[in-house]
């Protein structure tokens, strides 16, 4: 199993710049640009992390009203990604999993993406495998008759 993802990260202390001289919660500035946006969620920035060759591989921001399907369409290039690494390896995906994670920003409190995971298996055949064969004839003996129902009445 593979796992590629996607993760946020932004930040919130004295090496930004953040909690000093503000006056967030008092009404005043509430730490919050003339857009609505805090300073945190201003500067968030995404980052692949994976080896694929895939969006976001040099950090960039997304709007956080947009970010579950920006981050969701990035997750899905993965998924597309390993669909065409089976097709060319002779396998087949099993399974493709993809998770957007949330968290709360310590700022203004609102919640965002803060990046996503994609999960995927793939199965694959190799007839010149001896353990390959040995395992086909072990599931024959084992399904057969498994569809068959006997009324012994």
């Amino acid at each position: 199993m593979s796992d590629m993802s996607i993760g946020g990260f932004g930040g919130y202390g004295a090496a930004n710049g953040y909690g000093t001289g503000n006056s967030w919660g008092t009404g005043e500035n509430d730490g919050k640009s003339p857009t609505g946006e805090c300073q945190t969620c201003k500067n968030r920035m995404y980052q692949d992390g994976s080896d694929e060759m895939v969006s976001f591989k040099a950090a960039g921001h997304i709007d956080p009203d947009n970010a579950a399907s920006v981050v969701m369409s990035h997750e899905q290039e993965h998924v597309s990604n390993a669909y065409q690494k089976a097709e060319l390896g002779g396998g087949e995906v099993v399974q493709a999993n993809v998770r957007l994670n949330t968290a709360i920003c310590p700022e203004c409190g609102r919640s965002y993406i803060s990046g996503g995971v994609t999960s995927t298996q793939i199965r694959y055949y190799n007839e010149d495998n001896p353990y390959q064969d040995n395992l086909k004839s072990t599931d024959a003996v084992k399904y057969k008759g498994a569809g068959v129902d006997i009324d012994a009445g």
